[in-house]
């Protein structure tokens, strides 16, 4: 079994058009990273800076103010960042300085750049902890473009698996001794193993890219002190950006077995890899085309498929159980069981395939 496993894993591998999606993957994702690094601005005390120069000013910034979030220093805060605003001027939330000041602005300040009168408590209803948040949330939005974009280079990998061979090898396949036994199992353990090999590649270079640019500042702090455009319609309850991470990670992996499960059901019931290929696509995203709005219970059944596990933060965005555990966690065993029917569904159709 394991060298047949092998000699399948090469065979997906080797495939030009494979090579060619997973490299355009790796190449969108490496232009989401560097395009929103570059794009970075931050102001403070007369100071400009774009790019990495933005990053490490923002860092500083944050710097002076990192640790457990009280009223006092978000008192201090708004003495020492709000922008002032006035009748004639724009909203003073809304004009952005640097992280920090977009941050405690958001939350903390009126049209006018002064303190609204709310308390932490009030606004968060427990203790945070605040430092640099904004590359890791970045990184992490970047990496939701990403793995969707991923999970379609997975679907063109796996569509020659079993319908690749209906040319004329699946005779010979489905004739030999184990043909419709261990060689069927072979292709589909190659493939599931061949998304879960890509996915946790991509995602150990966007990590790496994302240390690399914005060093392990944040990663212990909360993501709901983040600056306003990466918190309207964001994550609602309070965990750290590194649990964030751990998540993301987490339910990209089990939205890539989901897709590959789907994936190799559709390439052992079409005749040709680009029917299989075109098939899987739109089942794959028609979840997302739905005329189904978040606040529907729908949804929430609807958000628990791999396109939304891949995209990662409409799941997460639906809060908590009540245990404490995120609703994305369902995600495990709804993806434990696709990828199970997804395994013995595909062996039983290549395997009942009748050969001429």
């Amino acid at each position: 079994m394991r060298k047949l496993m092998g000699y399948e894993l090469r065979k997906l591998f080797g495939r030009r058009l494979t090579q060619a999606a997973l490299l355009a993957a790796v190449l969108f994702s490496a232009l989401f990273t560097v395009s929103t690094y570059q794009n970075k601005y931050a102001s403070y005390g007369g100071r400009q800076a774009s790019g990495g120069e933005a990053v490490a000013l923002d860092k500083e910034v944050a710097a002076r103010y990192a640790g457990e979030l009280t009223d006092e220093k978000v008192r201090q805060m708004m003495d020492e960042l709000a922008p002032k605003s006035g009748p004639q001027g724009l909203n003073a939330i809304y004009l952005y300085q640097n992280a920090m000041q977009s941050a405690v602005t958001a939350r903390f300040s009126d049209m006018y750049g002064n303190w609204n009168g709310l308390r932490v408590a009030e606004v968060f209803g427990e203790e945070i902890s605040i430092g640099y948040v904004d590359g890791w949330l970045s990184a992490s939005r970047d990496m939701e473009k990403s793995f969707l974009f991923l999970s379609f280079a997975i679907l063109i990998m796996l569509a020659p698996v079993y319908s690749g061979e209906y040319g004329g090898v699946d005779n010979l396949i489905l004739a030999s001794r184990y043909g419709r036994t261990k060689c069927a199992s072979a292709k589909a353990l190659a493939g599931i193993l061949a998304a879960v090999l890509v996915t946790a590649g991509m995602l150990a270079c966007n990590v790496g890219a994302a240390y690399l640019l914005y060093g392990r500042e944040g990663l212990d702090c909360s993501i709901l002190f983040a600056p306003l455009a990466l918190t309207e319609g964001y994550i609602p309850f309070n965990i750290t950006c590194g649990a964030l991470l751990g998540y993301q990670a987490l339910l990209s992996l089990t939205g890539a077995v989901c897709t590959a499960g789907v994936g190799l059901v559709l390439s052992a019931a079409c005749r040709t890899p680009m029917i299989a290929v075109v098939a899987s696509a739109a089942v794959h995203i028609v979840p997302t085309l739905l005329p189904v709005a978040e606040s529907s219970p729908l949804f929430r059944l609807l958000a628990l498929l791999p396109v939304y596990q891949m995209q990662f933060e409409a799941l997460m965005s639906l809060g908590q159980l009540k245990a404490g555990m995120p609703y994305a966690v369902l995600a495990l065993p709804v993806s434990a069981g696709i990828l199970a029917v997804g395994y013995a569904l595909s062996r039983r159709i290549f395997a009942a395939h009748e050969v001429a």
